[in-house]
């Protein structure tokens, strides 16, 4: 009886799956980012290939000198026909799970290809919806060159760990594939990606070294590309997220050189209320946030002074965005989405393509509130009586 049972065991294994289509890690290429441009009726695509033996374990690559990366060229008619076209000059397999960046051109976006590239990056298996998604005016193959300060691992680049540097100063929130596609398929189905440069600023000992710099947005819609906001004229979105961990804010109280004063803010929280009059909507905002340093400072000022200039200095960089998006006929801060969300029966009468007219008039009043100021470790007010 028990040989029988054994006999028996033994013809089930035959059964057993077994790992014939794994294919071997050392026999595969692994893709860390993607570039994507569009000329001539043509799609150009740029593979960055990394090479983990190389960072595998380590925030630095065991050999200083060994390349990184490779980047791979090619073009086509489709994005897809590019890709198979680079096929021909690699060796291994390219395995598409460990992309973490993609990084669209002007002409890209430009041409109205977003949608094409973001049906790519859904419709194929092994793509991930938080891969991050960047614009850019600067040539792709210099920018998937540029390796990280001090050379450390391409995996902890800016592009590809944008939150780690994010905590510190948030300028323009990261946005995946995820977010992308939620943003351009609900109102006002527009959305703004970071907008990445070269930054040549940087030397070491060998000569001038380049880094990665966000320069900005790059303002999209279903309908296609807005136009961008750069350095300055981008600064309002950053207090218009709760996404927001850390940002700063230099004003200047009272005359002179030394009336300059710089202050960290944290913990950003806001409220859009639309504003219905008649079928004429408005929007009240209302910004809390907390002053967590206070740095710069040379001479004697209160806790008020502090406090008035933050309010104004906010309200200011909020309403200059705003000015320079609806220029560009954009709603950059997606109030159209808060009427949707509080009468959607008003705003299907008010919306045109998806999102409500704007004005500059539409922001009716920003309360800026500073609900904490915290000097740091020194004190900004004198304690020494002269």
């Amino acid at each position: 009886m028990n040989k029988k049972i054994l006999c028996i065991l033994l013809v089930l294994t035959t059964l057993l799956s077994g790992c014939w289509d794994v294919t071997e890690p050392q026999r595969m290429y692994y893709i860390h980012a993607l570039g994507i441009d569009f000329k001539d009726g043509h799609y150009e695509t740029y593979m960055q290939i990394i090479d983990f033996a190389n960072i595998a374990k380590s925030e630095q690559p065991n050999n200083p000198q060994a390349q990184q990366a490779e980047i791979g060229h090619a073009k086509g008619k489709t994005i897809e026909d590019s890709f198979f076209d680079l096929y021909h000059s690699i060796d291994q397999k390219a395995f598409w799970g460990h992309i973490t960046y993609i990084i669209l051109s002007e002409e890209v976006m430009k041409s109205d290809k977003v949608n094409q590239v973001l049906d790519f990056l859904t419709r194929y298996r092994e793509m991930r919806y938080q891969i991050w998604v960047y614009g850019t005016k600067e040539p792709l193959d210099e920018l998937l060159v540029v390796t990280p300060i001090n050379n450390k691992a391409l995996t902890l680049s800016k592009l590809g760990d944008p939150l780690n540097s994010f905590r510190q100063e948030s300028f323009v929130t990261p946005i995946n594939v995820r977010k992308l596609v939620i943003g351009l398929n609900e109102p006002s189905h527009e959305v703004y990606l970071p907008l990445v440069s070269i930054d040549k600023g940087w030397e070491t000992s060998k000569g001038q070294a380049e880094s990665i710099e966000i320069k900005g947005v790059a303002l999209l819609s279903n309908e296609g590309y807005k136009g961008s906001l750069t350095q300055n004229k981008a600064n309002g979105v950053k207090w218009m997220t709760n996404e927001t961990m850390r940002s700063e804010i230099t004003g200047q109280i009272g005359e002179g050189e030394n009336s300059y004063v710089t202050v960290a803010l944290e913990h950003i929280k806001v409220h859009i209320t639309p504003i219905v009059k008649n079928e004429n909507v408005q929007f009240d905002i209302e910004i809390k946030l907390e002053a967590t340093s206070v740095l710069g400072i040379t001479k004697k000022i209160t806790t008020k002074e502090i406090q008035k200039e933050i309010e104004k200095q906010v309200e200011k960089e909020v309403r200059e965005t705003f000015k320079e998006a609806i220029a560009l006929d954009t709603d950059i801060y997606r109030l159209s989405e808060r009427l949707y969300r509080k009468d959607v029966k008003l705003w299907e009468k008010l919306e045109k393509n998806g999102k409500i007219e704007l004005t500059e008039d539409s922001i009716r009043n920003i309360h800026v509130n500073v609900y904490k100021i915290n000097p740091g470790r020194g004190s900004y007010t004198e304690t020494i009586r002269k």
